[in-house]
């Protein structure tokens, strides 16, 4: 059974309230779309990445069915802007978790929300005992890269754990 977390408000650098709260089965679709076409547009939509990845489809119930994880609903006034988690991946040391399908629709990029996501995830995964979160990207979500960077994100030579994503080339982990 996954944490019960707490909604928490942010304002973002264009001073919008944003809600980031724990996925609802009601936000799977919606959020799924997003994943998937984030990825189409950067031109990532290929084989070994989540966008064939099944849970995509299922992201509640795949949260709630592991323990020591969780998703995040980033929303502004009931619209879901996108959405990240952390997992503890198979594979991985008991004390480092995954930073998951970080997608944002695309205006929502640009103005802090990616940041505001990322921050959340380390603050709720160091709370459940995690000192380490890994991630998995792709040379085509350069932006992405740039965020993971700038928050301490060390690049490494080969991926960690087993987490079905083949398809991804860049491999980076952070003390938390």
């Amino acid at each position: 059974m996954a944490l019960s977390i707490h909604s928490k408000n942010y304002e973002n650098q264009n001073s919008v309230a944003v809600t980031i709260r724990p996925i609802l089965p009601s936000d799977n679709s919606m959020i799924a779309a997003i994943i998937r076409a984030s990825l189409e547009e950067f031109g990532a939509n290929k084989p070994g990445t989540v966008y064939f990845d099944v849970t995509t489809d299922h992201l509640y119930e795949l949260f709630q069915e592991h323990e020591r994880c969780a998703y995040f609903i980033a929303e502004d006034d009931g619209i879901i802007l996108g959405g990240a988690g952390y997992f503890h991946s198979d594979g991985l040391e008991d004390d480092t978790c995954e930073l998951v399908k970080m997608y944002l629709t695309k205006s929502s990029r640009g103005k802090g929300l990616g940041q505001q996501m990322i921050a959340h995830c380390i603050t709720e995964a160091s709370s459940n005992g995690f000192n380490q979160m890994y991630l998995e990207t792709m040379p085509e979500l350069k932006k992405a890269i740039q965020v993971y960077e700038k928050f301490g994100f060390d690049y490494l030579q080969g991926p960690m754990g087993n987490t079905g994503h083949d398809g991804c080339g860049i491999w980076m982990l952070k003390k938390i």
